[in-house]
């Protein structure tokens, strides 16, 4: 099988959804002329012309309210923000217009539109360009939020989510356009909401999504160098959560470790430790440790970058722990 950048996995996503319906369109800062700040859009423009690709004015407010009224009246928009930090510009069109205009509405409007761009760091970039919004977002019934891992993921999971009637945030990464993945070339689709078991084990479950799960697979090989089997579950979705299928797993395993980039307080890690709490106490061996980044904004410098984020030290000593080794 062919293998691509994820940023090439987004762009054949919006592609091939854009031929199949003319009511789709992009629109964000640079995503035309400029071929995209990430080159996700890269061709796009050539393609569909300036009707379908649409650059924008700094002003995520504006065409975020754009896109919602497009879709109301509907269109089915494809809105980039550069970073996910930009976002807060826009939350009132996203909280308070695309996620509660079918409810206000009475269902007279539906409101099928993609916001999507990278969330979380990106290296040395500092506090307000380096957050995490995937719990913010999650928290806000009527919308739907995706945070894929790898290229496969990533297009199958964007299919689905300009297919879907309902607002979707679709979170992606700085760091992780670049990551080859292996991508059929044929149709396919992943539905949202469908966790993913990335490795089989037995002894303890270790459950993350988005580019940490680059760490979750790290630390569980190095725990299978002391013998240690972990389970790895990608959520791939955080609003919905796939509680199902982490309940089963830690029915097998008794113990659950739990990675997230964001800030402990109020965290998907937080929501799913009291699920399994709840669903499965039971089960537990072990109570359920999580490893978030530490309740600071994250600074500049690379070496406090280093101990503020989850790394795969901080996850094995986790394992270790719900392990008693």
């Amino acid at each position: 099988m062919r293998e691509i950048q994820f940023r090439e996995a987004l762009g054949e996503a919006m592609s091939e959804e854009m031929r199949r319906d003319e009511k789709i369109f992009l629109m964000g800062e640079e995503v035309a002329e400029y071929n995209g700040a990430y080159k996700v859009s890269q061709g796009m423009l050539d393609e569909f012309g300036p009707d379908r690709v649409i650059d924008t004015p700094i002003a995520e407010l504006g065409f975020a309210g754009v896109g919602v009224g497009a879709a109301m009246n509907g269109l089915r928009p494809v809105i980039e923000f550069m970073t996910f930090n930009f976002s807060l510009v826009a939350i009132d069109q996203v909280i308070n217009g695309a996620a509660k205009m079918m409810s206000m509405s009475g269902g007279q409007f539906n409101i099928p539109i993609v916001f999507r761009g990278p969330t979380g760091n990106a290296g040395m970039l500092s506090s307000q360009h380096s957050q995490n919004f995937e719990n913010w977002f999650a928290n806000t019934p009527g919308l739907k939020v995706v945070v894929p891992s790898n290229p496969y993921d990533a297009k199958g999971l964007l299919k689905s989510s300009i297919r879907d009637d309902d607002p979707v945030i679709f979170m992606e990464s700085e760091l992780m356009y670049g990551d080859k993945g292996e991508v059929p070339e044929g149709e396919y689709i992943i539905p949202i909401g469908s966790a993913d078991i990335k490795r089989e084990g037995t002894d303890v479950t270790l459950v993350s999504f988005g580019k940490f799960m680059k760490v979750a697979m790290q630390a569980a090989e190095e725990a299978a160098k002391e013998g240690i089997s972990i389970e790895v579950i990608d959520l791939r979705s955080v609003r919905p959560i796939d509680y199902d299928t982490v309940v089963q797993s830690v029915k097998k395993t008794n113990r659950l470790v739990i990675v997230e980039e964001a800030w402990p307080l109020a965290a998907i890690s937080s929501e799913i430790t009291y699920h399994i709490q709840k669903h499965a106490f039971d089960y537990l061996d072990a109570p359920v440790h999580r490893i978030n980044s530490l309740d600071v904004p994250l600074p500049y410098a690379p070496t406090l970058i280093e101990v503020i984020l989850p790394s795969v030290k901080r996850t094995m000593e986790a394992i270790k722990a719900v392990s008693y080794v």
